[in-house]
């Protein structure tokens, strides 16, 4: 094979495969990328066996068509250390060895056989629809920050994806929990899709966060029994789907919190951060004392002293309540508006947090004792 690239498409794409590849493989081959010279194209793989990554780059000089795989982080170290712009050729010598040439760089790289990299080939075509990038981009970021890091519960490891139905609108429904707090967004369909409910994993979620960054568009989804395709202009992500059930999260949204906080959202997340800066590990909890329109904000660490702040706020009550600061900050940090509203009910139970410049989505937070 013999061809040149240029190394900023080169770099994009490789950045992209360094997500997927998993640093501490076992089997030598998974460290490597797929190399494919065909049809005018370049195309590049990744995977893990669980995550597959295929990135084709278009603006390619060929002059032998060919195929081999070569380690991915050390390629990756290469072409960002060649400068931005210039062109990089490619040869292979030897079956064992792929140069690459580049100003006054040469470089001879190991090679493995492509004949031992794992592809799967599989027939997604049954159930397909579309969605814009950005949306799908916002459903993703709305929730991950609620995935559970929780091994023994492998199904709260991810985002639930599925279909809902408010009158005769149809939504994409993404909800992430770590059961001590949830996230629920949702983003309207144009009309009903064949969608089966599936819970995209965590590694899945962010590579397909960093794709849809650099992407506006639309992205064709499609999805069989155990597996999920994402489809973007130049990239296709397939991934396996996590195997278990998703808990009914309808019930935990809480139904009587009828005590209404409005705060500014830029100030309400200063001042917790502010407040929670006495907390090493932000393990404490902010306590909220509120009295009419009055919010008062403290932590208390043993060990590294206590923080106060107070903001005017809109409440028509009086109540005591301590979060993780942590979990606000997260919330607050994904709203679109100036304005955060917190439905809360008393000190032991959990609030409900809306974004009225957003109302397709909304959060739960507990409390925390003490």
């Amino acid at each position: 094979m013999k061809f040149s690239v240029n190394q900023q498409d080169l770099q994009k794409s490789l950045g992209y495969c360094q997500g997927v590849i998993e640093k501490r493989s076992t089997l030598p081959i998974l460290s490597n990328v797929l190399l494919e010279i065909n049809s005018g194209h370049l195309t590049i793989t990744a995977t893990d066996l669980d995550l597959i990554f295929i990135h084709k780059i278009s603006n390619v000089e060929i002059l032998d068509e060919g195929k081999t795989t070569t380690s991915s982080s050390i390629m990756y170290d290469i072409v960002r250390k060649i400068s931005s712009g210039s062109k990089i050729s490619f040869s292979n010598p030897s079956e064992s060895k792929l140069q690459l040439e580049s100003e006054k760089s040469i470089f001879n790289l190991n090679c493995i056989s492509a004949s031992e990299f794992p592809l799967t080939d599989e027939n997604f075509n049954q159930n397909e629809f579309s969605m814009h990038s950005k949306d799908l981009l916002k459903l993703l970021n709305k929730c991950k920050f609620s995935i559970s890091n929780d091994e023994t519960r492998h199904y709260l490891s991810g985002i639930f994806f599925h279909q809902t139905q408010v009158e005769d609108k149809a939504y994409l429904t993404a909800v992430a929990t770590d059961s001590h707090r949830m996230s629920v967004s949702k983003i309207r369909l144009n009309n009903k899709i064949e969608f089966d409910p599936v819970i995209l994993p965590k590694k899945t979620i962010f590579q397909l966060c960093s794709l849809l960054e650099d992407f506006e568009g639309d992205v064709k989804i499609s999805n069989i029994k155990s597996k999920i395709k994402f489809e973007l202009n130049n990239s296709i992500l397939i991934s396996k789907l996590i195997d278990g059930k998703f808990p009914n999260y309808i019930q935990v949204v809480p139904k009587e919190n009828q005590k209404k906080l409005e705060i500014e959202l830029k100030p309400f997340l200063n001042s917790v951060d502010r407040v929670a800066s006495v907390s090493l590990d932000k393990k404490d909890g902010v306590k909220f004392n509120l009295k009419k329109n009055m919010l008062d904000m403290s932590v208390n660490n043993t060990n590294s002293g206590d923080g106060k702040e107070s903001l005017s706020v809109k409440f028509d009550h009086e109540l005591d309540i301590s979060f993780n600061s942590r979990y606000l900050i997260d919330v607050a940090s994904q709203l679109d508006g100036d304005q955060i509203e917190i439905y809360l009910k008393d000190t032991g139970s959990p609030a409900l947090i809306r974004d009225p410049a957003d109302f397709d989505s909304i959060y739960v937070v507990m409390p925390m004792k003490g």
